[in-house]
């Protein structure tokens, strides 16, 4: 009987260290990404590539291009850094900065290309 109760024990020892092992695994793995910062310039979801606003030129200057595609033509605010394009979860800062280069401060969801926005600044 004293062999059962100690090989019991043993057992219950085991998986508790197993379950907390992997409980701390779990959390180191779903903890979340640190903030990081972005450089680049905002645009418009039509305008973001190398072209820029010469194609679309929907005002006389690249702000006026790029709020004019998001208030008319369904465009969302977006981060060009002359290779990369990135998603702005919001969308309502960046309106004051179209068409300026801003240093975006965020979390990146590598998935999606979009950026979770803490911060817009002028750069």
């Amino acid at each position: 009987m004293r062999n059962a109760a100690k090989a019991f024990r043993e057992t219950a020892r085991g998986i508790m260290k197993y379950l907390i092992v992997s409980l701390c695994a779990a959390a180191s793995l779903s903890a979340a990404q640190s903030a990081r910062t972005f450089t680049g310039a905002i645009t418009d979801s039509m305008c973001a590539d190398a072209a820029g606003h010469a194609g679309m030129r929907m005002g006389p200057t690249d702000a006026d291009c790029t709020t004019a595609c998001v208030m008319a033509h369904g465009a969302t605010y977006v981060l060009f850094d002359g290779k990369d394009v990135y998603a702005l979860s919001d969308q309502q800062t960046p309106e004051q900065f179209a068409g300026k280069k801003v240093k975006v401060t965020g979390t990146l969801d590598a998935a999606t290309r979009t950026i979770r926005v803490d911060s817009i600044a002028a750069d």
